[in-house]
């Protein structure tokens, strides 16, 4: 059963082809890019990539940067259309830390009333932390300028950006981070302040940082990160993730040396011994004698003490390998809601090795580049592997990921799924830390579905088109309301021309409706009153220019 799972992940496709155009959908930007422009998220200069390759095992692939000779770090690309920032910018001294409070959630966007910061960091709930995956080629601007014609438009979205180096699979990305308007002083570091307010505002306690390079832009961005995080909440904690797709330096010291710059930032996340949490991505890329290296030089050179919890892509083939020098186990995990029966097992066995267990959770897995996509199943993917970290025992969890957009595995904000994502993990996030479900205290329904069919076959001349990952559940067209009621109401539901009425209970409660095409909208009756309503405002198609099968969603809880 095991050697079948890692066939499984073993198998999948190589890269495939390209995007869908918005189908009539370029005015509905504009006008939520109006509805949606909030001071936000983490910003960079701009950058470019040749399609990401098909990296082995199930998950992940980083952007194809020039690799750099044994010592010498690697470099990001720039924007391709000259109107980003130039090359070789000197890299900025961080500024000074300073206290913020940032913008308080809406009352009323959830429904339950999330916990102060403080009561899910202290006692046992403190000692369950959710850490979500931050990838620094996304930040929530490239270059300052306003979203109708900024550089994810202009390049990222548009199939013919980028000089269309992204023609063939439609374009790099199908979504985009919640637009934020241009502003003056140093945007950068804003925008990043924004963004750990956004994340610690729903309850998540720091970033797994992926460190794809020793120098240059996601560099330079990464340590304005460490800096932005201490400003924000010095409780907000970021671990240290070197990605070992991208990082291809065999010289330990070279690595160490790295690390231990991040580690003098207040914000790096150790443990309460004192010891610098370093959490290596496709960790067995090296060997256990290697990292053992990297611990030696940054104790002997840096006076630092290392916990490594190394993340695999295959947990079984080297765990015992790495158990000697590790303090914890953690694997980049599956995205569809079939194939997570496995989980228990692995918990069980970093539990029974004396080391802690870092949950994957996920949303979805769509990448245009490279032909693939899990099939999520509306919010079920989101739900089974929050279940399967709070029912099986894990000790941390990693949302996978905060803001990759080029593997379409948000949960941070965007364009297409405003908060749905990041709401719905505050509720599991809570139960998680707490070890009970929240009560719900106002009605409140989510709305997701696709705005094609998965059968589609884009019409606009991609030539490479996604199909499911070898494993994944079967492709669904259907439309999910997840209820989650303060008592029993009924739902009344219109997808495309049908409608329909069922009962839901109190509590959550999923129901699924068949695609039709058109627009999609719920609301909950009861005792003949609209207690919540809902609609997702993307019209589906049965004709398609590109190729889009990210599920869209939308939350009554906010406007």
């Amino acid at each position: 059963m095991r050697a079948d799972r890692r066939a499984e992940r073993a198998a999948r496709p190589p890269s495939h082809r390209r995007r869908p155009r918005f189908r009539g959908r370029r005015p509905l930007l504009v006008l939520l890019i109006s509805a949606f422009l909030l001071v936000g998220v983490c910003a960079a200069t701009g950058i470019a990539w040749d399609p990401f390759t098909a990296e082995a095992h199930q998950e992940r692939s980083a952007p194809a940067v020039a690799n750099p000779r044994s010592g010498a770090p690697t470099t990001t690309p720039t924007p391709s259309d000259g109107k980003g920032p130039s090359p070789g910018t000197p890299q900025k001294a961080p500024p000074r830390e300073e206290a913020g409070t940032g913008a308080p959630r809406p009352t009323g966007a959830l429904p339950f009333d999330l916990p102060a910061p403080a009561a899910l960091r202290s006692g046992a709930a403190g000692r369950k932390l959710v850490f979500a995956h931050y990838f620094t080629p996304y930040p929530l601007s490239l270059d300052n300028a306003s979203a109708d014609a900024d550089y994810y438009t202009r390049n990222y979205l548009d199939p013919a950006g980028e000089n269309g180096k992204h023609q063939r699979y439609g374009g790099l990305l199908r979504d985009r981070p919640l637009p934020v308007p241009p502003t003056s002083g140093d945007w950068e570091y804003a925008n990043l302040r924004q963004e750990v307010r956004t994340a610690r505002d729903a309850g998540i306690d720091g970033f797994t940082l992926d460190l794809l390079s020793l120098s240059g832009t996601n560099w330079d961005r990464a340590r304005l990160l460490m800096t932005a995080a201490r400003s924000v909440d010095p409780a907000f904690k970021v671990m240290l993730m070197p990605d070992m797709t991208s990082l291809t330096s065999d010289d330990p010291a070279v690595l160490a040396d790295a690390l231990a710059t991040l580690a003098a930032y207040p914000a790096a996340h150790r443990l309460g011994d004192g010891r610098l949490v370093v959490s290596p991505f496709k960790a067995e890329a090296k060997s256990a004698g290697w990292w053992s290296r990297v611990m030696d030089s940054l104790k002997t050179r840096h006076g630092i003490r290392t916990a490594l919890v190394p993340l695999f892509l295959d947990f079984d083939a080297n765990q015992a390998a790495f158990a000697p020098i590790s303090h914890g186990f953690s694997e980049w995990g599956t995205r569809s809601y079939v194939g997570q029966e496995g989980t228990p097992a692995e918990v069980r066995r970093a539990h029974q090795a004396g080391k802690i267990w870092m949950q994957p959770v996920s949303v979805q897995d769509s990448r245009p580049n490279q032909g693939v996509y899990d099939e999520a199943g509306n919010t079920a993917t989101l739900r089974s592997t929050w279940t399967h970290a709070i029912d099986d025992g894990a000790d941390w969890v990693q949302l996978t990921t905060w803001n990759d957009y080029s593997e379409g595995t948000q949960f941070a904000p965007s364009l297409h799924n405003g908060y749905t994502y990041l709401d719905l993990t505050s509720y599991y996030l809570t139960r998680f830390k707490t070890g009970s479900a929240p009560r719900i205290v106002r009605d409140t329904l989510y709305l997701t579905a696709r705005t094609q069919f998965a059968a589609a076959g884009p019409t606009g001349g991609q030539s490479l088109v996604m199909t499911p990952r070898k494993g994944s559940a079967a492709p669904r067209d259907t439309v999910e309301v997840l209820s989650f009621l303060t008592e029993p109401a009924t739902l009344r539901t219109t997808v495309g021309s049908f409608q329909d009425t069922r009962e839901a209970p109190a509590g959550p409660h999923s129901e699924l409706l068949p695609l039709k095409p058109g627009t999609s909208s719920a609301r909950a009756v009861r005792g003949g009153r609209t207690c919540a309503e809902v609609e997702l405002p993307y019209p589906v198609d049965r004709t398609v220019d590109v190729q889009d099968l990210q599920y869209y969603g939308a939350t009554s809880g906010r406007e």
